[in-house]
């Protein structure tokens, strides 16, 4: 329901009440979800603009020149509120928003990733939703033939009562042919195209900006869309078969607020009039509300002259869709809604899209970091305890259910970064955050996922080209939320404009709360970062090779996977220098190091397990530090001979090989052999299979 001050606003402004169709459009695009109340100020301060950026936020995607003949649309999305009510299908129907918005711009979605965050996995609930997510992901992208190559987990108490799942997707299309979202001129047709409308996801976009309540899986079920995947491949394919055509001036995709939201934010540029009657229908007995803000799935709107609206319907058919001219541009800044002949919607376009006021929001600064306090158990069971825990441990029985290798660009998935083939160079991803760290120091831990994604792609050489981000918050009407958002938003910010790398596009979802477990999230800025770098796989160390830790460890355990099973504390990481992102990228292009990673969630003992599980390490400082810490903006290497680091500041550590993973520590000796490892490892794949 449309706000009383909101509403009696617009009834001053119009001068009279509203129809049932205006309330609504208002409604939804006057929500957090669409018209970013809270946050729109705040994202003005990110840097956006770079060299290789051809177009940047305020579109369904940005694109990011990747060569003279190829660029990049990116695009990242969040599902959240749909994916606790109804997993699958709330986690599929994100993959095909995430995909239908690169689509819109010409492009064909090559990739997607999915940063993911639950509740812990000893819950029978948490496990239904994660299994549920996760197949709704795989079945959706499979079906359509796009890649999840790379994604995050991250498993907290905060989770419980409200999951995230946020999508990002990468397409391909030539710099000069990328077609946008705004219309061109007046006289245009609106041709819808894909799926008959129907009465799913009504109200998804006030839906999504709104808290969950106890009962919302029943009373929120019919906002959730419901997905057709086989539709959507057809939808990709004539879509571009249509932009092929080089008539198509401006196409949107239908997501939130459904043919409201993408006909009058495309149409804004100039006026729109809109026959709802025309519009091709799935139910019979609809009205002009329902028609309008309906968020059935699959549907683009196209805007071409009227001269090519046949040959539109042409292509659309030939893919065996539906299709409906339902509209043509005006001259006049007026949205228009008819209905068998009766105007049910009048506005003035300025005050639907862009018009709703903006929300201060008083911020209170707190203070969470603990005191440090030395867990008792051995160092060998913590060590199993942080390799059990599901932020580490392997995530085959995810990864299993993605097809990765389809359109057959993958050159490697795992580990620090993905990397595919893109024309004769390396596109290299990487995802994610650390929102316990965010949580202790929001600026501090949202500057450092910057680092911790630019690192993932040193380790293959690359240069990041770009970030997108999805700020992922608890309700901002309480100060503290609005103050992690804030220094989220400047630690974004500072941390881009510090390493160059424009922030060209992103996703708000607030309100991720929970009355049924009286949680709310930690704060989740979720970012996905692209790069760009020679072709190369990601490779183990071999037997024999040096292991070189680059970077300055501290005792930095607050936010850590080592506080998360033990409740240790201690000093959270602070704000990381980037200069050894650098070096290590010089070093793996260079060839002077034979692998690279970096040191993240479970610190050293979580890289040595996954980058070198049969070596001889020696550790001379607090073993606890040495392990567990997770200071940012660090790297383990390998190396055949120690004078290729010539001029790097490093410290040699141990020899890759032997029967099991020896550390030498002050105090004594550890080993953990390679199945007391596995078992560890396993524990996530063993929870979700049985």
């Amino acid at each position: 329901m449309l706000p009383a001050q909101d509403l009696a606003m617009l009834q001053r402004t119009l001068g009279r009440d509203l129809t049932d169709v205006e309330a609504a459009c208002f409604e939804n695009l006057w929500s957090e979800h669409c018209s970013y109340r809270s946050t729109k100020v705040l994202l003005k301060t990110l840097p956006t603009e770079g060299s290789e950026v051809l177009l940047g936020p305020g579109d369904d995607a940005a694109i990011v020149r990747f060569s003279e003949t190829c660029a990049l649309a990116v695009g990242m999305e969040s599902h959240n509120h749909p994916s606790y009510v109804d997993p699958y299908d709330g986690a599929a129907t994100g993959v095909g928003g995430i995909v239908r918005d690169v689509l819109s711009m010409g492009a064909r979605p090559i990739a997607l990733m999915d940063p993911l965050y639950f509740g812990p996995l000893e819950s029978e609930k948490n496990r239904y939703l994660f299994e549920h997510v996760v197949a709704g992901i795989a079945d959706y992208g499979n079906c359509i033939g796009v890649p999840v190559v790379r994604g995050e987990l991250t498993f907290d108490p905060s989770y419980s009562g409200n999951p995230l799942v946020n999508v990002v997707c990468v397409g391909v299309v030539r710099p000069d042919r990328y077609i946008t979202a705004r219309v061109k001129k007046p006289g245009s047709s609106l041709v819808l195209v894909g799926s008959p409308t129907g009465r799913d996801g009504l109200g998804g976009a006030s839906f999504a900006s709104r808290d969950l309540a106890e009962d919302a899986e029943a009373a929120d079920r019919p906002s959730v869309q419901v997905g057709d995947p086989y539709t959507e491949k057809l939808l990709i394919e004539a879509i571009l078969a249509m932009a092929g055509t080089g008539k198509v001036l401006s196409c949107r995709d239908l997501g939130a607020a459904g043919l409201a939201g993408a006909s009058s934010e495309m149409a804004s540029t100039f006026g729109a009039v809109i026959h709802a009657d025309r519009v091709h229908l799935r139910e019979t007995g609809m009205v002009p509300r329902e028609i309008m803000l309906a968020e059935s799935q699959e549907r683009m709107l196209v805007e071409v002259a009227p001269e090519d609206v046949g040959l539109m319907g042409a292509i659309a058919e030939k893919y065996d869709l539906a299709w409906s001219d339902i509209g043509e541009v005006v001259a006049e800044p007026r949205y228009i809604v008819r209905f068998r002949g009766e105007t049910v919607a009048d506005l003035p376009i300025d005050l639907l899209v862009g018009g709703a006021p903006l929300c201060g929001r008083e911020a209170r600064p707190y203070a969470a970091e603990t005191p440090f306090s030395r867990p008792a158990a051995p160092v060998r069971d913590l060590a199993l305890a942080v390799l059990a825990h599901p932020d580490v441990a392997r995530k085959d029985w995810v990864y299993e259910q993605y097809d990765k290798e389809v359109q057959l660009r993958t050159v490697s998935f795992q580990h620090d970064a993905a990397v595919l083939r893109l024309e004769d160079k390396a596109l290299v991803l990487s995802c994610g955050c650390n929102p316990r760290q965010i949580y202790l120091k929001p600026y501090e831990g949202t500057a450092n996922a910057v680092v911790e994604n630019a690192s993932n792609l040193a380790c293959l050489g690359a240069d990041p080209l770009c970030i997108v981000d999805c700020l992922n918050f608890a309700s901002p009407e309480d100060p503290e939320v609005a103050w992690q958002l804030e220094e989220a938003v400047r630690g974004l910010g500072d941390a881009a404009r510090g390493m160059g790398i424009p922030v060209v596009g992103g996703n708000v979802s607030l309100y991720n709360e929970s009355d049924e477990f009286g949680t709310a999230i930690k704060p989740t800025p979720s970012l996905g970062m692209l790069g760009r770098g020679e072709v190369r796989e990601w490779t183990a160390p071999q037997s024999g090779e040096k292991l070189v830790l680059v970077g300055r460890t501290l005792p930095d355990f607050g936010g850590s996977v080592l506080d998360a099973v033990t409740g240790c504390g201690g000093p959270t990481p602070a704000l990381a220098d980037p200069a050894a992102v650098g070096v290590v990228r010089e070093l793996v292009r260079d060839r002077r190091v034979t692998a690279a990673t970096d040191l993240s969630r479970g610190g050293l003992i979580a890289a040595l397990a996954k980058f070198a599980p049969r070596a001889d390490v020696t550790l001379p400082g607090d073993p606890l530090a040495e392990l567990f810490s997770e200071t940012c903006g660090r790297f383990l290497v390998a190396v055949r001979d120690e004078n290729a680091l010539a001029g790097v500041e490093h410290r040699t550590i141990g020899t890759v090989g032997g029967d099991a993973l020896v550390l030498r520590l002050e105090g004594g000796t550890v080993a953990i052999t390679p199945e007391e490892m596995e078992t560890a490892l396993s524990a996530t794949t063993r929870l979700m299979r049985y």
